[in-house]
């Protein structure tokens, strides 16, 4: 059923409305799904808001989040967001094979981590491709990381087999080969038949 054909065939569904204690019970439930304790209140109120105005343009999605949130806060005994966050977390493991948390989920990972301030908090410098590419603005600026080890392999040139395969005793055979008869008249067929026996 369509959002349209439920809102005609239920015409309360549009009655339903998300107020301001629903702003403040998804900020809370963003922190302790999302907990980083680095970042401010700005990104979660953020995040909660893109929620909010994405179940609204959906009479369906507007009273499934409407529906999660009232129950979250009445199974919290009238109001979630003075739970522990212990508690809160174990209440919301309870509901994350829901539609109603699945909604909340899917909306924070593309709008949470896509915030200018959550950036700033990880250390991510932001997209490149308007900075023309992280080559010469710093690529290698990644301080959290080990210096990487580097050696050059200074021997000859070693011919290793990959395969165990039919053609692989060819292969070595034709490797190490000194002059190059690869366009020599003939050569093909002989290397064929080779193949073949």
């Amino acid at each position: 059923m369509t959002d349209t054909a439920a809102a005609a065939q239920y015409p309360q569904l549009d009655a339903t409305q998300l107020g301001p204690q629903a702003h403040d019970v998804l900020v809370r439930v963003l922190r302790v799904a999302f907990p980083h304790p680095q970042f401010g209140d700005g990104p979660y109120q953020r995040t909660a808001e893109k929620i909010l105005a994405e179940a609204a343009a959906s009479p369906w999605w507007r009273v499934a989040l409407a529906g999660g949130l009232n129950s979250l806060n009445t199974v919290a005994g009238g109001n979630f967001t003075s739970l522990p966050d212990s508690d809160a977390l174990a209440l919301l493991r309870q509901l994350e094979t829901s539609t109603f948390f699945g909604f909340i989920r899917r909306t924070a990972v593309l709008n949470l981590y896509d915030d200018p301030e959550v950036w700033q908090a990880l250390g991510y410098e932001g997209p490149s491709f308007d900075k023309g590419g992280y080559l010469h603005r710093g690529f290698d600026d990644l301080d959290w990381l080990p210096d990487p080890r580097i050696t050059e392999y200074d021997g000859p040139e070693q011919f290793v087999a990959f395969s165990t395969g039919r053609f692989s005793s060819v292969a070595a055979t034709q490797s190490e080969r000194t002059p190059d008869t690869s366009n020599q008249p003939g050569q093909h067929e002989a290397e064929m038949e080779a193949v073949e026996k």
